[in-house]
């Protein structure tokens, strides 16, 4: 499943972005590198995180630190809603994962 599949809401407030995103039980939300840390906060549900191929299940809530230069995917076991956070000076929801994905 692709990003643009999902329900997306953008939060924007002093240099700090949160992308919230309910993803529907059994979906995989894509691979993706990032060249900074983040976090990731699991707002309800529960997930398989991967990270370098390696899974771990998360069961809400729960916040988690992705390190820079690490390949990571999220497959929902239930219906979650999932927030990454970033900071970036970048508020416009059409050009801010081409700032924070390293893909793009």
């Amino acid at each position: 499943m692709q990003l643009s599949d999902l329900k997306i809401l953008h939060h924007f407030g002093g240099g700090v972005y949160a992308k919230e995103t309910e993803i529907p039980a059994g979906q995989i939300v894509s691979k993706h590198v990032h060249s900074h840390d983040h976090l990731s906060i699991l707002g309800s549900g529960s997930v398989l995180l991967r990270i370098d191929g390696k899974a771990t299940r998360i069961d809400g809530p729960a916040c988690i630190t992705i390190q820079a230069g690490k390949v990571h995917s999220v497959e929902s076991l239930t219906d979650v809603v999932w927030f990454c956070i970033h900071a970036t000076e970048e508020t416009d929801p059409e050009k801010v994962d081409y700032t924070l994905i390293e893909e793009h």
